[in-house]
């Protein structure tokens, strides 16, 4: 949406004091507008940066293995749980089977992979995400 400058009215309004324009809107400077870096520029600039890389490297470092690690677990579960039904049936305390315990393992290995990445976030890449963000946002002001 284009500004337009404000036509200036033949004598100061009633009710104006000193005849200063209270309901003109201030037309911003189109050199002022020019002179901020469009926030595509910003972004790739931040994206390229050895900052953003850092915070990228971490994370795909913890998420991808840990990613591999509890599919590799639910697929032997699966399988395990169709292909040695003799095994899973065995019983391991009272009326729990190995097939409950290795079924409520899955349910706590979930639990315990999401406090290890809170925890891994927190530690290493929150404090620094969050210094990229104020960077960009200050050179998007």
């Amino acid at each position: 949406m284009r500004h337009q400058e404000t036509a200036e009215p033949a004598g100061p309004p009633a009710g104006s004091r000193d005849g200063f324009d209270w309901w003109a809107v201030p037309v911003p400077d189109p050199e002022e507008r020019t002179a901020r870096p469009a926030p595509a520029e910003v972004y790739r600039s931040v994206q390229q940066g050895e900052a953003f890389r850092r915070i990228r490297r971490g994370y795909r470092g913890f998420v991808f293995p840990v990613t591999a690690l509890f599919l590799l677990w639910y697929l032997l579960y699966l399988v395990a749980a169709t292909g040695a039904p003799g095994l899973m049936r065995r019983q391991v305390a009272g009326p729990l089977n190995l097939a409950w315990l290795l079924g409520l393992l899955q349910f706590a290995s979930t639990f315990l992979i999401t406090w290890l990445y809170g925890r891994s976030a927190r530690a290493k890449r929150d404090r620094a995400a969050l210094g990229l963000r104020w960077d960009t946002q200050d050179r998007l002001r």
